[in-house]
């Protein structure tokens, strides 16, 4: 890969012709055109693969299906909000958005928009995979000792996407949960799936066990490929060893967790442990290790929020991104509705609010310094770096745009507009670029896949499970330190998951980690949206909650249920995956339906025999 990124690998001429007639081979359109290898009249698979140039952009186009937490701002429409809509965290100001769907269980599997994507997008990709592996080519790319990072260059393209087939699976499972491993056959010759291929109507793996197959895969290619690439102004965006450490932590976290783990297996939960920890351990080793990101001052108010906007690639902190996208759509987007030309379509809960800590390390409902009506006043700094609300001071000063939000009811500025409004009280800050929106510039935005902060989670996570808080506190006080907060001490284990757990919700915020944590967890049992309204906003996941602001000169909060979706419906164990689309299931009837999505005329007499044991949702 050359120039700044894979994205502008793929952007040449000569590399999407090659690309376009590559993908022939494992389709463009449907649930199913995947599995359909069509007629390729311009080029075939064996002069694609017999070029340098042909396979290097075969490789490179099976990077645009990474999972990208910004894709649905490129929607404009359906999906233009962040995907924490779907969750407790936020709500979406646009009445058409999908995610408000999700959140009242209002989908079936016929019409389900995000698994008639997610679904056929992995399984092309691990098809694309495997096409690749299949036919890739020792004496066409070469495999020499080279010094830098081009060093047995076929060996790293294998491994590479063998990554790219393992983050797919992690992917595909993590939204559907148990799903067929499309990995290598009994003789280790790469799957690629032909039409009406026997192979294809078998019953899913489990889930756990998708989970773990994802991270031996990682272990196959973690120390084959650069832990980080030595020179990444050209190999930037491109999988490396660290995603593979990455990755295996992440996979072997969620195949412990009570989703995929009813009887608490304490192995599983130490195999986690040490995925993060190894991940740390390789880390330290290297002369350019991956860290938390701080401004140069060290300025704890600031280091979070520039974490995202200050050249979000090039960062220390990210280990994998989608690509770069060089815009002004995601500040259109997120920006309170007063502006010009703003929306404000992402709009933060104030049960997410209400769990940033006081700036004494304590849930405000246990600090009797918090005051509801000087409610961001001496809170955790993250608060004041991802959410804006009454009062926050935003817009170009320069251009005269500088001013407080105003979101009183009913006629402040940024209240509700022609364009958009809150549903809760509250806007996006994060990605959010102060720009002036009468002469809007353009800002490079990108969400990390992963990146170190993350990892330090999954540490304490695992660690305080596997063997308890003393030795889980050094990686959840580093996260602390870096915006100022009072490091952790003195707690027992389930006292400390709960903090580590509230620790990831307001750190991850706004990077798809919430709507799979608050499944993983099962957050959901052994309540209902009647029965936790007895608990603080921060810990309820079925009501939804914002304030309501009068009196802007001297403001008046009162805090309720949120506009237009005041509780969710989460029918369990419906709503832990989304369904396999209806017609996949039709044409594939042992690959059976998810529990509680299943429909009569979708069965098609098979059963998914990995489900057996489930007795049926009420």
């Amino acid at each position: 890969v050359s120039n700044l990124s894979i994205n502008k690998i793929m952007n040449t001429k000569k590399i999407i012709k090659y690309i376009a007639v590559a993908l022939l081979a494992y389709g463009t359109s449907s649930c199913s055109d995947f599995l359909e290898k069509e007629v390729d009249l311009t080029l075939s698979e064996e002069q694609v693969f017999r070029s340098y140039e042909n396979t290097r952009g075969f490789l490179a186009n099976i990077y645009t299906y990474l999972p990208d937490a910004f894709v649905g701002y490129t929607d404009g429409q359906f999906r233009s909000a962040s995907r924490d809509c779907m969750t407790d965290n936020a709500l979406g100001w646009w009445s058409v958005l999908y995610y408000g769907s999700v959140l009242t269980d209002g989908y079936s599997a016929i019409n389900h928009p995000f698994a008639n994507d997610f679904w056929p997008k992995n399984s092309r990709a691990i098809r694309a995979s495997n096409l690749f592996l299949k036919n890739v080519r020792e004496e066409v790319v070469g495999n020499y000792d080279k010094t830098g990072d081009d060093n047995h260059l076929y060996d790293r393209y294998v491994a590479e996407a063998k990554l790219l087939r393992a983050i797919f699976h992690f992917d595909m499972s993590s939204w559907f949960g148990d799903i067929i491993i499309a990995g290598d056959d009994e003789e280790g010759v790469p799957i690629v799936f032909q039409q009406n291929d026997p192979r294809m109507n078998v019953p899913r793996n489990k889930c756990a066990d998708v989970m773990k197959w994802v991270a031996d895969q990682c272990d196959l290619v973690k120390d084959v490929l650069p832990f980080r690439y030595s020179n990444e102004n050209e190999n930037w965006g491109r999988v490396n060893g660290a995603a593979a450490y990455a990755l295996k932590a992440r996979a072997l976290l969620y195949r412990a967790s009570p989703l995929n783990n009813p009887t608490n297996n304490i192995e599983w939960w130490k195999e986690a442990a040490e995925a993060a920890r190894a991940f740390i351990t390789k880390n330290n080793q290297q002369t350019k290790p991956y860290k938390l990101y701080r401004t140069s001052d060290n300025d704890p108010t600031q280091n979070y929020y520039q974490c995202f906007v200050t050249t979000p690639y090039f960062n220390d902190e990210y280990i994998l991104t989608r690509s770069v996208w060089t815009t002004h759509t995601v500040e259109d987007y997120l920006a309170p509705a007063g502006f010009t030309n703003s929306s404000g379509r992402t709009n933060p809960t104030q049960n997410l609010v209400d769990s940033y800590e006081t700036i004494n390390g304590l849930p405000i409902d246990q600090d009797s310094s918090y005051d509801p009506q000087n409610p961001y006043a001496n809170r955790d700094p993250r608060l004041e770096q991802t959410i804006l609300h009454q009062g926050s001071i935003w817009g170009d000063k320069l251009n005269e745009e500088e001013r407080a939000i105003d979101v009183s009811y009913p006629s402040g500025a940024d209240y509700e507009t022609q364009n958009g409004g809150t549903l809760t009280g509250y806007y996006t800050k994060k990605y959010l670029n102060n720009m002036s929106f009468k002469s809007p510039s353009n800002y490079n935005h990108v969400c990390p896949i992963f990146r170190f902060g993350e990892v330090l989670l999954n540490a304490a996570e695992a660690v305080n499970e596997a063997y308890g808080p003393s030795e889980a506190y050094q990686y959840i006080n580093e996260l602390r330190d870096r915006v100022g907060m009072p490091a952790y001490s003195g707690m027992n284990q389930e006292q400390l998951r709960e903090r580590i757990r509230n620790e990831r919700r307001i750190e991850l915020c706004f990077e798809d980690h919430r709507f799979f944590d608050e499944r993983r967890w099962k957050l959901f049992e052994n309540q209902t949206p009647s029965s936790e309204k007895n608990l603080p906003y921060y810990k309820q996941v079925y009501n939804l909650y914002g304030v309501t602001v009068t009196n802007p000169e001297n403001a008046v909060y009162t805090y309720g249920s949120a506009r237009n979706y005041p509780s969710r419906t989460f029918n369990v164990p419906k709503n832990y995956y989304f369904p396999i689309p209806d017609a996949e299931t039709k044409r594939l009837p042992r690959l059976g339906q998810n529990q509680g999505w299943e429909l009569s005329t979708s069965t098609g007499g098979g059963e998914n025999d990995s489900n057996e044991e489930e007795t049926p949702a009420e």
